[in-house]
């Protein structure tokens, strides 16, 4: 880059002169300015993009709660990839799972977030909802009938407003990923009324909607680390659980503490990616781009691969646990609405603080979904 330089210096001050009278000495000075600054321009025009990425950390980390080999997980390892291939390996995202950014508190990866300890997420509304109020949304009882209803909701005008949000707050979301509708796993009986989990001692994560929501259906919610459960389910402490099919009920082979399954998709976990926004503005105009196209296609593949056998006429995820042995029920939309029935204390405490408004414009979303 020296040497460019000073050949362009050269061959300007040789262009520059020569078109000057030999008796303006005076000008010399401004005449290498000039020199200079169109040396710079030409300098500048010509930077390659290692040079423009000089200020680059050589290393970005990025936060997952669970381990590498989830779909979850398998999707953020895409995103790097992507992200790495896509600019020469100027941009290097090291993914760090199973919370080990946070010291294994998984709610507080938000705010961790935001102070640029984690530079890159791929996040659970769930595990943010206790920080951003607005993200209980996904964790009202019994509220998206099906992945219809959600993407119109993550996809239209209440997600943008989620997205706005979580920007002013430090935070973009590059993203919509997923970990799934939660279905309800026990070792007891088959659930396919709510009387049926009245009394039963539930595993669940430790978010109060999902607390109260137990409690209002009659069942007895304990939170406890996975580790822990499967002690517990083996010991017939506890009786059930409550996760996403594909994302997590198949990898982690729950058949083997548990006979029944009931899909009731009582509440969903969309998955966000990130990135702190003072990281995002470091990153020059193109490598913003590429980031943002290759979190859109990692996120696409994500939600393609949670979703693989749970929609019709393509239902293999639950053969793959009858197959295991397990007895599956599938609860229409009615019966569902009898368990919405009795958790209308959740609705009455949890609107006014996710927003009256937001909550108003997502049901009308999933209404002209139908």
């Amino acid at each position: 880059m020296t040497m460019l330089r000073f050949v362009l210096c050269c061959m300007i001050t040789l262009c520059l002169t020569a078109c000057s009278p030999s008796d303006e000495a005076e000008k010399s000075e401004t005449t290498q300015q000039k020199t200079n600054q169109v040396a710079e321009q030409v300098v500048e025009q010509t930077k390659a993009p290692s040079d423009q990425a000089k200020d680059y950390k050589d290393e970005y980390k990025m936060s997952v709660v669970v381990g590498p080999k989830l779909p979850w997980g398998a999707g953020a390892t895409h995103f790097s990839d992507l992200v790495r291939e896509r600019t020469d390996g100027r941009i290097n995202i090291k993914v760090y799972t199973s919370s080990s950014l946070m010291a294994g508190k998984q709610t507080n990866e938000f705010l961790l977030h935001r102070q640029g300890v984690a530079d890159f997420c791929f996040a659970s509304t769930i595990n943010w909802s206790t920080t951003i109020k607005t993200l209980n949304l996904f964790n009202l009882p019994f509220f998206f009938p099906d992945y219809k209803a959600l993407d119109a909701v993550t996809q239209g005008e209440v997600g943008q407003e989620i997205m706005d949000e979580l920007q002013k707050k430090g935070v973009s979301v590059l993203a919509w990923g997923e970990n799934g509708f939660r279905a309800i796993t026990n070792s007891k009986r088959a659930i396919k009324t709510p009387a049926d989990i009245e009394g039963m001692k539930i595993r669940v994560v430790g978010t109060p909607v999902f607390i109260e929501t137990m409690k209002a259906l009659g069942a007895n919610p304990v939170n406890m680390n996975w580790g822990d459960a499967q002690i517990a389910f083996q010991q017939g402490v506890v009786d059930g659980q409550e996760n996403p099919v594909v994302a997590i009920e198949i990898p982690i082979k729950i058949w083997q503490f548990h006979q029944y399954a009931t899909i009731w998709r009582y509440a969903v976990d969309p998955l966000m990616l990130t990135v702190n926004n003072k990281i995002m503005a470091s990153f020059s105009a193109e490598d913003q781009e590429i980031i943002k196209q290759a979190a859109i296609e990692a996120a696409e593949q994500q939600r393609a691969t949670v979703r693989k056998g749970l929609i019709e006429p393509d239902l293999s995820a639950y053969e793959t646990l009858r197959e295991n042995g397990m007895e599956v029920t599938v609860l229409d939309q009615a019966t569902r609405e009898q368990f919405r029935a009795k958790t209308g204390e959740v609705y009455k405490n949890w609107v006014p603080k996710i927003g009256e408004d937001i909550v108003k414009k997502a049901e009308e979303a999933i209404k002209a979904s139908r």
